[in-house]
């Protein structure tokens, strides 16, 4: 962060003043005999699994091995329900309803848009170019801005690529707010992670997900990585119990079957490969973006919407981009099974015909 800049001066002045919520387990931390301190039910739970205790607010055992295998210390990590908890956090944290405003680069992730709007934050949108990099141009008018947030999703969705590291690091290093870097697919990507270097930019957030190459959305666990003091206010903030202990449990069983994450991995690096290989010999391709992504975003002819219909009427669902910014024909497809991309690929070549 520069340094004229103070963490504080962005902070929302009322939440800089508040008292968070503190909770029963908040204050008692350990083990004990007898528990009645938090109104849970001493007889156990519904159901074969004992879920009748509240979770670690903080969750402390799993950060532990988050911090363990993303190389950053337990102060630097915030856990949410998704990335889009700590979206919502970070605008609330820092925009003044009706006063502030965020960046965002269209085409880009959807939620930052709908949580602007939410929380009656103004959104300025700056374009990027064709082949969806950030222009010099796009640079100054984020430096110029005197938003409170901006969002640079990268690998970015819906176009799969990574932006350029100098262009991010010019933001990072003048920009007047809090820079976002969602790196939801990171982990498909052949680049190294912005959080290894958190220590050099105090304004810096990076967004993870366990939702995408670790195969866990159906948890609901995102990550945040920043500075301790901003971390700490993210904790201020947000609901005291806001990651389930049956989600923290299988997190962490999860994190210990790396070698399984691995494979996965491997098998969905081998299907982009096989996918982008191919589909430019469909007929009805017109061009087929670059990834560093799980997914692909191609651009058919004539009529985009046509064979996203035609697929979905094979059982086939892909996502319709059309209307995006700079995505005019253009349907995102997510690299599935070896079995699942060898039927999407002989539709697309059935409609040509």
């Amino acid at each position: 962060m520069p340094a004229a800049m103070n963490l504080d001066k962005l902070i929302r002045p009322n939440v800089r003043a508040m008292q968070p919520y503190a909770s029963a387990r908040d204050e008692f931390q350990g083990e004990a005999r007898v528990m009645l301190d938090a109104n849970e039910n001493s007889q156990g739970s519904v159901g074969p699994v004992a879920f009748n205790r509240y979770p670690d607010p903080l969750q402390r055992s799993l950060k532990a091995e988050v911090a363990r295998l993303k190389q950053v210390a337990t102060e630097q990590i915030f856990l949410g329900n998704g990335s889009d908890e700590a979206i919502d956090l970070l605008l609330r944290l820092t925009c003044v309803p009706g006063q502030d405003s965020i960046v965002i680069l269209p085409p880009t992730y959807g939620m930052y848009e709908v949580a602007a709007h939410l929380n009656d934050v103004r959104v300025e949108r700056i374009p990027l170019t064709p082949d969806f990099h950030v222009s010099a141009d796009a640079i100054d008018q984020v430096l110029a801005s005197s938003a409170k947030v901006v969002f640079l999703c990268s690998p970015n969705n819906p176009t799969g690529n990574l932006l350029h590291a100098a262009a991010v690091e010019q933001i990072l290093r003048g920009f007047g707010g809090v820079v976002v870097v969602d790196e939801a697919y990171i982990d498909f990507a052949g680049a190294p992670s912005w959080t290894t270097r958190l220590n050099e930019f105090e304004n810096l957030v990076v967004l993870q997900t366990f939702s995408k190459a670790w195969g866990l959305a159906g948890l609901r666990l995102g990550m945040a990585f920043a500075a301790p003091a901003l971390i700490g206010y993210l904790n201020k903030i947000k609901p005291p119990y806001n990651i389930s202990e049956a989600t923290q449990q299988h997190a962490l069983a999860g994190l210990a079957d790396a070698e399984r994450f691995a494979a996965m991995r491997q098998e969905l690096l081998a299907g982009r490969a096989w996918l982008a290989e191919r589909l430019p010999a469909v007929p009805i391709v017109e061009h087929v973006f670059p990834s560093d992504a799980n997914f692909l975003l191609v651009r058919f002819r004539p009529d985009a919407t046509a064979v996203y219909q035609y697929l979905l009427d094979q059982g086939i669902v892909v996502r319709n981009r059309t209307t995006q910014p700079g995505c005019a024909g253009c349907l995102r497809l997510t690299v599935g099974t070896a079995s699942e991309n060898e039927t999407l690929l002989a539709a697309l070549q059935q409609f040509s015909q």
